[in-house]
């Protein structure tokens, strides 16, 4: 065999353990983040026993044009506003992308839970919940959460759970999965590639897009009122 093919065959056979290796972390630290999260997963009646958290937090996802949450948004925000009603916490906070003026998550969110009868003063919006990484952090850092239940979807539960344990929180999250929704087969997809993601960023904790001065949050809602 010539040298040069033998050279070849060396440098495929290490691409490939390479990306063995690399298929083989990915997927162990997507096993290992969804364990962790799932450890922190209730019901909506054993989070009604709990002693009473901080606030719940909602995480806010797509609009549609109309101004109307997407089926998603809606059943997160519709277990919100039960577990509040339950005296599971005595605020919410609702934390999602209102990073352009035109895209607003959150005022829509806070609309629907005053629409369903809850206080405005009991409503905390976070405007730079860009992402669930930014959305925990936030909630620590600029919210002073300490005890937080988490509500999403369960996929999605997994992974915020495991960043609100990295950063010393007391979390513990309520899934509002009433539905099959369409095109669940890739965000599953995408969320492998997430929780990878933010298992490096809950190593090192960069800072979000924006911080700023702290609101807590068993004071007034209102005072994030844009």
């Amino acid at each position: 065999m010539k040298k040069g093919k033998k050279i070849f065959i060396w440098i495929v056979l290490i691409l490939l353990v390479l990306g063995l290796v690399f298929l083989c972390a990915m997927f162990g630290i997507n096993a290992y983040v969804k364990s962790v999260g799932k450890s922190m997963i209730i019901t909506s009646e054993e989070a009604a026993a709990l002693p009473d958290a901080d606030c719940i937090l909602v995480l806010g996802c797509q609009v549609r044009a109309d101004g109307t949450p997407s089926a998603m948004l809606k059943d997160r925000l519709d277990r919100g506003i039960e577990l509040y009603f339950a005296g599971v916490a005595p605020k919410l906070l609702m934390s999602g992308d209102h990073g352009q003026v035109e895209y607003d998550e959150v005022n829509i969110m806070k609309q629907y839970a005053i629409d369903a009868g809850v206080p405005s003063e009991d409503i905390f919006m976070d405007h730079a919940g860009f992402s669930t990484y930014e959305s925990v952090y936030r909630a620590k850092a600029i919210f002073q959460a300490e005890n937080i239940v988490v509500v999403t979807q369960e996929y999605h539960l997994y992974r915020a759970l495991y960043i609100a344990q990295n950063f010393g929180l007391t979390a513990h999250g309520v899934a509002c999965d009433n539905v099959l929704y369409a095109g669940q087969t890739m965000r599953d997809l995408r969320e492998v590639l997430a929780r990878n993601k933010d298992f490096l960023t809950s190593v090192f904790k960069p800072e979000p897009t924006y911080l700023g001065e702290a609101i807590p949050v068993n004071g007034n809602g209102d005072l994030t009122n844009d």
